[in-house]
């Protein structure tokens, strides 16, 4: 086709039909149909089933028979389960409030630093026993606290010998032993994302507070504290799931022993369910986990989000 002179007359682009609001409805419930199938037959399939079982008294093989309430009522009246709770809130203290409180005061220090191989080797150092395998540090964790293990060789080396003990048998210092894992694993992953968040800070903030005569602390509550408020959520999210549903550092280390004294839930429903054939009532802790969590989490969440 030719223009009014002969030339060829320049195409015109092709305009996109706009696709119908239902037809990109279906569409994107065809692509995300494949996932939502296997979430729902291996996460809510197996959820629903827990909730089920938790009002029978079945020992996994046999015939199931009706128990009402009662599995639900000895989370609260049998002493070993209730204690599993507490231990579990006690965990948040060394998971959360440790590695986020350390976490904060590291990356803070590490954002000072120079680039260069320190820096580096310092976040490398800390993020490490995140990429470590649960098992592998329960395992570690176990031989440096035995009675000739590198804990107790440092105290024997320092003059602190009368402090040296088996410290994962001990029913005084075995949860706190336990907790501290929790605080080494959690650390680094705190301290990395709260540093990639202090990245992410207008550095005109810290000039301005720097020129309105702020010191380093006042600078620390002024503008980096507010600056991290989604990562805190996020480390406070992730720590505080851990804490509350810890399984394989207790396991390893001490499988809820000296006695009770480390027992946490996710311990427990393991032993009620594979050692006592009582899945019943481990359903019904393991539901009542999960409700505990989700009670938990959701106000955290809430606090992330853009005012």
């Amino acid at each position: 086709m030719t223009g009014p002179s002969g030339a060829p007359a320049a195409t015109q682009p092709a305009v996109p039909r706009p696709i119908p609001p239902r037809t990109r409805h279906w569409s994107a419930l065809l692509w995300i149909a494949p996932a939502f199938g296997m979430y729902a037959v291996f996460v809510l399939y197996p959820m629903l089933q827990s909730v089920q079982y938790s009002f029978y008294d079945w020992d996994g093989i046999g015939p199931a028979t009706p128990a009402g309430l009662d599995n639900w009522k000895a989370i609260f009246t049998q002493p070993e389960l209730l204690h599993s709770v507490e231990h579990a809130f006690i965990l948040i203290i060394f998971y959360t409030i440790l590695p986020v409180g350390l976490g904060l005061i590291a990356a803070s220090f590490i954002r000072e630093l120079r680039p260069g191989a320190f820096s580096t080797t310092a976040r490398v150092v800390l993020f490490v026993p995140q990429v470590l395998p649960l098992v592998a540090a329960g395992i570690a964790w176990t031989w440096m606290y035995s009675s000739d293990g590198l804990v107790n060789q440092v105290l024997r080396a320092v003059g602190l010998d009368r402090h040296a003990r088996a410290w994962l048998g001990d029913f005084t210092f075995a949860l706190p032993a336990v907790g501290v894992i929790g605080v080494w694993v959690m650390l680094g992953f705190c301290t990395v994302l709260l540093l990639a968040g202090i990245g992410k800070i207008d550095p005109a903030l810290y000039e301005a507070a720097r020129l309105d005569g702020a010191g380093r602390i006042s600078e620390f509550f002024a503008v980096t504290l507010p600056g991290l408020r989604r990562e805190l959520v996020v480390c406070t999210t992730f720590t505080m799931i851990a804490a509350l549903a810890s399984f394989d550092v207790v396991q390893i280390a001490t499988q809820g022993g000296p006695g009770y004294q480390t027992m946490v839930p996710g311990v427990e429903i393991y032993r009620l369910t594979f050692l006592q054939q009582h899945v019943g009532q481990a359903s019904a802790l393991a539901v009542f986990l999960a409700a505990l969590v989700l009670l938990i989490i959701w106000p955290i969440q809430r606090l992330g989000r853009e005012k």
